[in-house]
């Protein structure tokens, strides 16, 4: 699939509710922000750890996000190569914080950013 082909997505288009999200950055980045209930695999662990998106929900679209959407176009693709309804998060998490979506943040005492 190329670049051009790939399913992307607006952060402001996305579902208010009830996304599904695969966070696809690094642990450092997860545990300063991220949004809440998204999956966390780091995009070098994906394909070992592929099986454990078969706990997400199937009836809607798998929304691959990283820090600015380039490691999540990379995952999107490689998992609709691999059978799965991906779809980039254009501008990643920093597209999240701007428009204003929830985030949370692993780190005590903290508030929650976008590294």
């Amino acid at each position: 699939m190329s670049p051009a082909e790939l399913p992307t997505a607006e952060v402001r288009d996305l579902p208010k509710d009830d996304v599904t999200l695969l966070d696809v950055r690094e642990d450092d980045e997860w545990a300063a922000g991220h949004a809440p209930g998204a999956k966390h695999i780091p995009l070098g662990e994906l394909p070992t750890r592929v099986n454990e998106l078969a706990e997400l929900p199937d009836d809607q679209p798998l929304y691959v996000i990283c820090r600015s959407g380039g490691r999540s176009a990379r995952a999107a693709a490689w998992l609709n190569a691999t059978g799965w309804d991906a779809v980039n998060v254009a501008g990643g998490m920093g597209s999240w914080a701007n428009e204003g979506r929830p985030m949370t943040t692993d780190l005590p005492n903290a508030t929650p950013e976008v590294l």
